[in-house]
């Protein structure tokens, strides 16, 4: 078995604090650090709206323990904007700014979350791929059909790039796709039997023998994006004790 990091997509929530998540009283510069006290990953979806700063980055570093992974999810000039074109001019800025993470040996992979309006072109695909940073983690997470392909997969493969699992009601593609690399990510955005986008517990047990099975071929990354309400920490705990 490697190992299967649960955490949630981003910390920083207002609506977690005074016992929600967060207990009453505790201070948002103390957030991350008891965040990463319960869980050892986090996937940061701030960058995709404005590039963090490098100094800020170096402190998120610093508050959490050794072993603690970021994910992080690439801008979306570079995803919807540039739509995945000339990605080695407009990614190193992010990778500078995020590199005190990959310093202190906490950068996770890297997460391309396309748009829905974006389908399928072979071609571009295979020059981003062909652009990514072969030393790091990337996952992608196509949102229109056409990617599902055979094609657009194999690419992936070839690439050693995980395909995205992105689970919610009417999410394109297969619901629990064959892992493309060496590692699987899963983003659970919104249940399907819970009140509200919660994920009951029924749904929960039935991911859990799926995420045992990719960790026996592979280092697996869940991350539940369910924020509102705070049902993303709950159900990411409730994962982790049954996986324990």
């Amino acid at each position: 078995m490697r190992r299967v990091r649960i955490g949630c997509s981003g910390w920083n929530y207002a609506h977690w604090r005074e016992g929600v998540f967060y207990p009453p009283r505790c201070p948002a510069r103390r957030w991350l650090e008891y965040y990463a006290e319960r869980f050892d990953t986090v996937e940061v979806n701030s960058s995709f709206y404005r590039l963090p700063r490098r100094d800020a980055v170096a402190r998120w570093a610093e508050q959490t323990p050794p072993g603690f992974v970021f994910a992080v999810k690439v801008s979306r000039y570079v995803t919807h904007i540039k739509r995945l074109r000339e990605v080695d001019v407009h990614l190193p800025l992010l990778l500078e700014r995020i590199a005190p993470l990959h310093d202190a040996g906490k950068l996770g992979p890297l997460l391309w979350q396309l748009p829905r309006t974006f389908a399928r072109d072979d071609r571009v695909l295979a020059e981003a791929l062909g652009s990514f940073p072969s030393t790091l983690r990337h996952a992608i997470e196509f949102r229109h059909e056409s990617w599902f392909a055979r094609g657009p997969l194999d690419l992936l493969a070839e690439h050693g790039v995980a395909l995205v699992v992105g689970d919610r009601p009417g999410a394109p593609g297969p619901d629990r796709p064959e892992p493309t690399a060496g590692f699987a990510f899963v983003r659970f955005h919104q249940g399907r039997r819970g009140r509200r986008g919660n994920y009951s517990d029924a749904e929960l047990a039935d991911w859990s023998p799926t995420l045992r099975a990719w960790a026996s071929r592979g280092d697996v990354y869940a991350y539940f994006n369910n924020d509102w309400e705070g049902f993303a920490p709950r159900n990411a705990l409730a994962m982790r004790a049954l996986l324990a």
